[in-house]
């Protein structure tokens, strides 16, 4: 098991803190019903197989683990947002399925060495401060000759792009990376390096749908995600209208959709590996 990181800053413990906020903010569970059929693609591509224990990382409320579990696998989902965990709890109640869900951090995961068949994380752990310790932790507690599986937005997609608008906006900390250097492939390698082999990539197009316009996805996005929410509630209100005009022109450029609704793809890169 690991401990708690009692070297951590104060400056660190601050910023964890107000990540933490981040997502408990908004309302993840319902935006990511917007999600869903990317994710049960991505969840296909991992290919789990009867019997494999898999953890998902940063599992919000559970898009991966709840169909996991309807598909008879042993998944277990962990996120440090204790809300979304509840909600991931309930639904898993509601479906009449053996609730494995349990509230952590990527960085110090509350599972004892090689506890996993499978780890793999959707956009989830790509947010969190530290990628050193949330590789150590993915390999940490997957087993030997077991499989990593991990989507993360790259810096040219469209989620990639939205960042950047908001970080003109509301900069991020200078104490974290840039998220998005989770979707390159050079610092992906860099980051797991000799703890994994059959280390290979692809691209997905993520479907992002939504049967509303532009201006209804931002105030989507600025009700219910939690990154967006914060970014908002950051600024004063003059300046809220200048962002939310800057998103409604991102969004309305990039959409495909003519007939009053949102229709896009975003770019994310797909990380897989067998821990050594």
């Amino acid at each position: 098991m690991t401990t708690v990181d009692s070297a951590q800053t104060p400056e660190m413990q601050a910023l964890k803190v107000r990540l933490k906020a981040t997502w408990e903010s908004g309302d993840y569970g319902v935006f990511a019903r917007y999600l869903e059929s990317g994710a049960l693609e991505f969840l296909q591509r991992l290919h789990l197989e009867p019997g494999e224990r898999m953890l998902d990382v940063a599992c919000g409320a559970g898009q991966l683990v709840i169909p996991a579990l309807r598909a008879g696998n042993d998944a277990t989902g962990v996120d440090i947002a204790a809300n979304l965990i509840e909600q991931a709890r309930k639904r898993a109640r509601t479906d009449g399925l053996p609730a494995h869900f349990d509230e952590g951090d990527a960085e110090d995961l509350p599972y004892p060495d090689a506890s996993f068949d499978v780890v793999s994380s959707l956009v989830g752990m790509m947010f969190a401060p530290r990628p050193e310790r949330v590789v150590a932790e993915a390999l940490r507690v997957c087993r030997p000759g077991g499989r990593l599986m991990i989507g993360s937005w790259t810096p040219t997609s469209f989620i990639g792009g939205m960042f950047k608008v908001i970080g003109r906006h509301v900069p991020p900390s200078p104490l974290m990376p840039s998220p998005m250097l989770w979707g390159d492939e050079a610092v992906l390698q860099e980051r797991f390096g000799s703890g994994v082999t059959a280390l290979s990539f692809e691209r997905m197009a993520y479907p992002l749908a939504y049967p509303f316009g532009p201006a209804e996805v931002v105030e989507f996005f600025r009700t219910y995600y939690g990154p967006t929410n914060r970014a908002f509630a950051a600024l004063p209100e003059e300046l809220q209208a200048t962002l939310r005009h800057e998103l409604e022109a991102y969004w309305t450029e990039h959409n495909r959709a003519t007939d009053g609704t949102t229709r896009l793809a975003s770019e994310l890169l797909i990380l897989s590996a067998v821990r050594v």
